[in-house]
C-alpha cells in the first residue's frame, strides 16, 4: 500500500499527541473512578452499574483522543474518532481555514477526498508541515490548486514566525 501511495508513511514525532492521549486517558479514567466511587458511596452499586461505568469511560475516552495524522509522500491520512480520511496533498483543488479561535485547515484534493486538520498539529510538527507545502506546490505546478494559496502563504509565514520566536525564546535571545 504504501509503494502505491508513493513513499513510506511518517507519523508526526511531537510530544503535543502523546500529551493530548494522555490527557484522554487521565479524565476517562478519572471520569470511570469518581462516578463508580460515588455510586458505591450512595448503596447502590450493582455489576451491571459498574459495567456501565466502565462502558461509558472508554466511550469518554474515544471521544476525548486526538485524531492521528500519518503523512507520506504526496498523501495525509487523519484517523478520527470514527473514521479514516485521506487526501492527496499532490492533487489538492482548494485548502481553505475554518474557524477563529479553534483553527482547522481543510484540503480538498481532485478525488473529492476532504480532510480536515487541527493548526496545533502542523505548528507542533515542521515535518508534517513541509510535506504538506511540498505536496500544495506539487499541485499549483500541476495547475489542480486553484483556491487557498494565499492562506497557505500566509499559513507558513506565520508557522516560520512561530518556530522563530521558539527558537529565539529557547535560546534567551528574545
Amino acid at each position: 500500500m504504501e509503494r502505491l501511495m508513493g513513499g513510506p508513511a511518517r507519523t508526526p514525532r511531537s510530544g503535543r499527541p502523546r500529551a493530548d492521549g494522555r490527557w484522554a486517558v487521565c479524565l476517562a479514567l478519572a471520569f470511570g473512578g469518581v462516578t463508580t466511587l460515588l455510586d458505591w458511596a450512595s448503596g447502590g452499586l450493582t455489576v451491571g452499574r459498574a459495567d456501565l461505568w466502565a462502558l461509558l469511560a472508554v466511550v469518554a475516552f474515544t471521544v476525548l483522543r486526538p485524531p492521528r495524522v500519518t503523512v507520506g509522500g504526496g498523501w495525509l491520512t487523519v484517523r478520527g474518532f470514527a473514521r479514516v480520511r485521506r487526501v492527496r496533498t499532490d492533487a489538492l483543488t482548494g485548502v481553505w481555514q475554518d474557524g477563529r479561535i479553534a483553527t482547522r485547515l481543510l484540503l480538498r484534493d481532485v478525488y473529492g477526498h476532504r480532510v480536515a486538520l487541527d493548526m496545533g498539529v502542523l505548528i507542533a510538527d515542521p515535518l508534517l508541515w513541509h510535506e504538506l507545502d511540498t505536496g500544495a506546490r506539487r499541485s499549483l505546478e500541476r495547475g489542480t490548486l486553484r483556491h487557498g494559496t494565499e492562506t497557505l502563504r500566509l499559513l507558513g509565514r506565520s508557522l516560520d514566525d512561530t518556530a522563530t520566536r521558539g527558537i529565539l525564546g529557547a535560546s534567551g535571545l528574545e
